[in-house]
Parts: C-alpha cells; sequence; structure tokens
C-alpha cells in the first residue's frame, strides 16, 4: 500500500492523440457550443486515479511500463452528450478488442497495486470535446481514425481559466518498454523492440 505524504497529485492515465487527429478533432469542435476543449488537452482518459500521493508517482510509472504493447486503430464516430455534466464527446459505436484489453490490464494493474481510482462507471471511452456545452445539433461528419499508439500519465490542475493538463510520462504502446535512469523523474519512458 501506498503511504500518502502531504503533497499530492490530481491524476490519471489517458491515451493521448497524436497533432494529425488534434486537428481532426479541433475541426469538429467548430461546430460545438460551450467551452472548447484546448488542442493540447484532448485525450481519451482510461483510468481516472484523483487525488494521489506524490510518493505514488515511480509505482504509476512502473504501471506504464508494464502495460502490454499494442496498439487499437480506433474510429471515431460517433458524437454523444452527458447531460448531467453537460459534455459534448466524440467515441466510437463499435469498440475494439485491443481498446478494452488495455484498459482491462490498467485497471487490473492499478487495483494489484492497491492504488484507488474511479470504478463508479463502466469504462465508457470518449473524448471531451466542449463543457457547459448544449446539445449538439445533428453534425454529420468523416469518421476520423486514430491510430492511438500513445498511453501518457497526466497531472491534472485546475486554474481559473479551466484544467491544465502536464504529462508526466508517456510510451509508445508498439514498443516493449523499460525505464530508464532520467525517467525516474518524470518525463518519456524508452521503448526498446521486444
Amino acid at each position: 500500500m501506498i503511504s500518502p505524504k502531504t503533497e499530492s497529485l490530481r491524476l490519471f492515465f489517458a491515451l493521448w492523440p497524436d497533432d494529425k487527429t488534434r486537428t481532426k478533432l479541433m475541426q469538429l469542435q467548430t461546430a460545438m457550443r460551450g467551452r472548447i476543449i484546448p488542442y493540447e488537452n484532448l485525450h481519451l482518459t482510461l483510468a481516472f486515479l484523483g487525488e494521489q500521493p506524490a510518493s505514488a508517482l515511480p509505482v504509476l510509472k512502473e504501471i506504464l511500463v508494464h502495460i502490454p504493447a499494442l496498439t487499437a486503430t480506433l474510429t471515431l464516430d460517433r458524437l454523444g452528450y452527458f447531460a448531467n455534466k453537460r459534455i459534448a464527446w466524440i467515441g466510437m459505436h463499435d469498440m475494439t478488442n485491443e481498446l478494452l484489453m488495455l484498459q482491462k490490464e490498467l485497471a487490473q494493474a492499478i487495483l494489484r497495486h492497491d492504488i484507488s481510482f474511479d470504478t463508479q462507471y463502466d469504462f465508457k471511452p470518449h473524448i471531451t470535446l466542449a463543457r457547459d456545452a448544449s446539445l449538439p445539433d445533428d453534425i454529420v461528419f468523416t469518421p476520423i481514425i486514430w491510430r492511438a499508439n500513445q498511453v501518457t500519465l497526466v497531472q491534472s490542475t485546475t486554474k481559473s481559466e479551466g484544467a491544465s493538463y502536464e504529462v508526466l510520462a508517456s510510451r509508445s504502446l508498439e514498443k516493449e518498454c523499460r525505464i530508464s535512469k532520467e525517467s525516474d523523474s518524470g518525463g518519456e519512458l524508452n521503448s526498446s523492440a521486444a
């Protein structure tokens, strides 16, 4: 069990879109009304960890290293709306087995390390496009094909202008991974061929 320290961080694991995918998501946001999610904040949450002690970071980075090497090609073809939170989002009509397996492996690893995380809702993968949004009109769009291969550990900080996200660790899911000495303090993890 991780012992808490006085400093805590608001954390989550996410799939992090590449620039091409982010640009397509931004084009779709032009039809949205509400607080548009900034380019650099677009992501698909795999596990929301909430407030965690800073001492948990080495364990969380180790979990990131041991996620199996796999890549999910996601077809973002469904717009949705969470009325209770007034959130407009994009997701998939058909979730891939790879994405389900990735989220399940991650959740099991988090539980094995006795780290608490939000299990209140079933996994409903989506990318938030706008908050405080009204129900979007019928928007016709070309589905976005996303080769989701970058997983991240992210810190969320609330500021007056909204949430700010900082990637604390990141890795490609296309290769096996190991932690280098430099990554102990944060940043990108090294990938090596299996």
